[in-house]
């Protein structure tokens, strides 16, 4: 069984076939999906997806969705926290971080509600997952002095240095659609090179195509675009990592999955409960 650790599930580019997507999914052994959340309008989408069908969500204010969210958006999503502590499905703070690639945006805005997000995740006892874009430094001074109980690095592509750190603090390391690219050096020797507990498989569907759905930008004269990305790609960006390591797909799916599971533990009790 397969664990997409990180699918926006609720997004527009997926709201067509939403079910033939996650029927899709399941066809190719992923049986399980955590949805994050990026903004306090998405909270009530990720919510009713994760339950109808049977999958865990996160709730958090993503740094690109800032310009959108009000301070007072913390307190919603403290409610929030608070409202669902007792709901299963709910298996995280995020998706929450900073973001140092898109240029423009307010650097101290993203810190302020990236620390005041870190101690909400505190509060509540629940691990987090981050996104992690040219601020692995910052995110990491945010996590020494406001310590949560571990969670995900989503899409990593830090130094070592940076991923051992991550690492020490008792999170995972989230590695998908970039990882087949032959280019991606960083990425496919982190991938090889971490120790096996650190290591978990996303898509961050319908974003970060692998490079059978990737169109260059010689290809889309005729006005084309990358194809989406799919949870059901999960087992086929796998079979990178899968070579890297020396492991079968069997035991891919085993490391990773328990590598999430052990990340997010209350996924893991909602998979317990479930089959019962």
């Amino acid at each position: 069984m397969w664990i997409d650790s990180h699918c926006h599930l609720d997004a527009p580019e997926l709201a067509q076939d939403r079910a033939a997507v996650v029927a899709r999914a399941r066809a190719a052994g992923v049986s399980q999906m955590v949805l994050p959340a990026v903004a306090l309008a998405h909270f009530d989408a990720v919510r009713a997806l994760a339950h109808e069908h049977g999958f865990g969500y996160a709730l958090g204010l993503h740094p690109l969705w800032l310009g959108q969210a009000e301070e007072a958006d913390l307190d919603r999503l403290g409610q929030a926290l608070q409202d669902h502590a007792d709901d299963p499905h709910l298996v995280a703070v995020g998706e929450i971080g900073l973001d140092h690639f898109v240029p423009g945006l307010d650097r101290e805005r993203q810190k302020f509600f990236y620390r005041a997000q870190l101690k909400l995740a505190r509060r509540a006892g629940l691990p987090v997952i981050l996104h992690v874009r040219r601020s692995a430094d910052d995110l990491l001074a945010g996590l020494r002095q406001i310590e949560v109980v571990g969670g995900i690095a989503h899409a990593f592509n830090g130094s070592d240095a940076q991923a051992a750190r991550f690492v020490d603090l008792d999170f995972k390391l989230g590695f998908g659609g970039t990882l087949p690219y032959e280019r991606s050096l960083q990425i496919r020797h982190l991938a090889a090179s971490l120790p096996a507990h650190a290591l978990v498989l996303e898509t961050d569907a319908p974003d970060i195509p692998p490079p059978w759905l990737y169109r260059k930008a010689d290809e889309r004269s005729d006005g084309a675009q990358s194809r989406r990305n799919e949870p059901a790609e999960l087992p086929k960006i796998a079979e990178t990592l899968a070579a890297l390591r020396g492991w079968t797909l069997a035991e891919t799916a085993a490391i990773t999955s328990a590598n999430v599971r052990a990340a997010l533990p209350r996924l893991a009790q909602l998979e317990a409960s479930a089959a019962r």
